[in-house]
């Protein structure tokens, strides 16, 4: 036992310090004094010695972001040093040059993405459409055109119409633009309602029955079927026209004023009423005066008023003209040339030497005079039509033809005539019209949406047999004063007004709104303005004093005495 004893090693137990206020040691050895200490838990991962890629794996320009916290410790935020990181005093004014060009995205890629596709790709957005057999129908192609996947129109998904980026056409040009009110409100202008287009687009006014026709008059002449064959390779140049136009407002309407006694409660004429129907597509101010009267209610324009007269270019654009006069290319400068070019157009296109089609009645603006210098009238023919609305309230409206075609039956086509015009040389329509005339149809209803809709529901309201719409373009891009006649393209009233989505029964809704809001108010006369917000989609209606405008309208003073009784 003694030699064991001596064999084996002695065992000292080692001093085990005693910490009765808590749990590890009771002291730090002095080689480990003044260093920090770094919580570590078990589970965290030991295969990092040094981190060379920068604080935050976010941030540095080597960094995998894919294993970003893989060995990040449970007691550090994500991407930190923890107790050991270093930190430079300049590092939040370091920053890398990336050089890196920046992946282009599917849209412009014609990818798979749910955008649509500039070159036609697979995917869910489609492409603009090949072109079109020459010896097509036009209609057909666009038709064909808008209801493809993925178009700038109308998207089908599950057998229904659904609109792509966003919707409406005219959300294309919702730029940050601060724009100026049609005209100036006034402290004593009382705000009866307003009306927001989201509520306005909702409204619907089914079963207006056929309308009936009050009083005609007029002289048109006939269309010239020739000028269905021109195209870009025969353009044909325009020419000026010297003959008269008439654009008289509602209460200076003669035959207006002889039938209000007996007929209608709301009166108006085509213009003032597309307006009004066709307000959600609407960008620009605009603004109606509405006097009530005995409780009838006539809709008028301002004498200085250009919204109703003049016809808009590009209004709906994603790139809409400018507003500032110095800028040559305006949108008051390319209105008056839009609407100068309109009104030759529908003249040019006429046969001059052939017997005119007359109705009833005579012209009822032509005076009474035997100058021989005076300029004839233009070729129009005016239609006064009743509707009724329902609930008593019935419509008496002026409308308007500009020609007549002669059909195969004996049966004469009542027609309008209306031009588009090319001031830009980024739309090419001499090279895009002949071969894809419907993608630049299609482009000037996103553009020009709010003027195609009036001329739509106002060929609509007149009952009109066809639409003729021409397209015209300058001559020289940098002269607005000759210009060409490309292409004439003929629409059914009815057909059109379903490619562009508008529906009848939501424009009878929003006018019977407006009417119902004047028709509310206690007094039995009074003026009001109904104008669209120069900066948001909304309607607003003021009740104004009876003098409003009495200076820039002479017929005040005859609104006061009454009704007018007819003769």
């Amino acid at each position: 036992i003694l030699l064991l004893n001596r064999l084996m090693a002695d065992f000292l137990l080692p001093p085990v310090p005693d910490n009765p206020t808590g749990w590890g040691p009771c002291a730090v050895p002095d080689q480990f004094k003044d260093m920090p200490y770094q919580p570590f838990s078990k589970s965290d991962r030991l295969g990092k010695v040094s981190d060379w890629t920068g604080l935050n794996p976010q941030q540095g320009s080597y960094a995998d972001k894919k294993y970003a916290n893989k060995y990040t410790s449970q007691y550090s935020a994500p991407g930190s040093g923890g107790q050991y990181s270093y930190y430079h005093e300049h590092d939040d004014r370091f920053q890398i040059v990336d050089t890196i060009k920046p992946a282009r995205t599917s849209y412009f890629r014609g990818g798979r993405g749910r955008m649509f596709n500039f070159r036609g790709g697979r995917g869910r957005g489609g492409g603009y459409p090949m072109r079109p057999n020459q010896n097509q129908n036009q209609q057909s192609s666009y038709n064909s055109w808008n209801h493809q996947r993925g178009g700038r129109g109308y998207q089908q998904r599950g057998g229904k119409n659904q609109r792509g980026r966003g919707g409406r056409w005219n959300n294309y040009n919702r730029n940050n633009v601060s724009r100026k009110s049609s005209v100036e409100v006034k402290q004593d202008w009382a705000e009866v309602e307003s009306l927001d287009f989201a509520r306005l687009t909702k409204l619907k006014l089914p079963d207006v029955g056929r309308p009936e026709d009050l009083y005609l008059a007029g002289r048109m002449e006939y269309y010239d079927r020739k000028w269905d064959k021109i195209n870009t390779q025969s353009e044909v140049k325009l020419e000026e026209v010297n003959r008269r136009f008439f654009t008289v407002t509602t209460t200076d309407d003669p035959i207006i004023r002889k039938l209000a006694p007996k007929h209608g409660t709301v009166f108006a004429t085509d213009v003032i009423l597309a307006t009004l129907m066709c307000c959600t597509r609407s960008v620009n101010s605009w603004d109606i005066v509405a006097t009530k009267i005995k409780g009838k209610i006539f809709l008028d324009k301002r004498e200085d008023s250009s919204a109703f007269d003049n016809l808009t270019v590009n209004e709906t654009a994603y790139d809409a003209p400018s507003q500032d006069p110095a800028d040559v290319k305006n949108a008051k400068v390319l209105s008056d040339e839009a609407t100068h070019i309109n009104y030759c157009l529908s003249q040019q296109v006429l046969k001059h030497s052939e017997t005119a089609y007359d109705f009833k009645n005579e012209n009822p603006f032509l005076e009474d005079d035997d100058e021989e210098d005076v300029e004839p009238a233009a070729s129009v023919g005016y239609k006064y039509r009743m509707w009724s609305l329902g609930d008593g309230i019935s419509l008496v409206c002026r409308t308007e033809h500009d020609a007549v075609l002669a059909a195969a039956g004996g049966t004469p086509q009542f027609l309008n005539v209306k031009a588009l015009n090319e001031f830009d040389t980024k739309t090419e329509w001499r090279q895009k019209l002949d071969v894809q005339s419907g993608a630049v149809l299609a482009t000037e209803l996103k553009n020009n949406s709010f003027k195609i809709a009036k001329w739509c529901i106002s060929a609509h309201l007149a009952g009109s047999d066809l639409l003729k719409i021409g397209f015209v373009s300058r001559t020289n891009m940098k002269d607005n004063k000759y210009h060409e006649i490309l292409r004439m393209q003929t629409f059914v009233p009815q057909e059109l007004l379903a490619q562009i989505n508008l529906n009848v029964d939501n424009c009878w809704g929003i006018l019977r709104a407006v009417v119902d809001v004047i028709n509310r108010q206690d007094e039995d006369e009074g003026k009001y303005v109904i104008m669209k917000d120069p900066n948001k989609n909304t309607i607003r209606v003021y009740k104004v004093p009876a003098d409003t405008f009495s200076e820039d309208d002479d017929s005040d003073d005859d609104e006061e005495d009454g009704i007018p009784e007819e003769n």
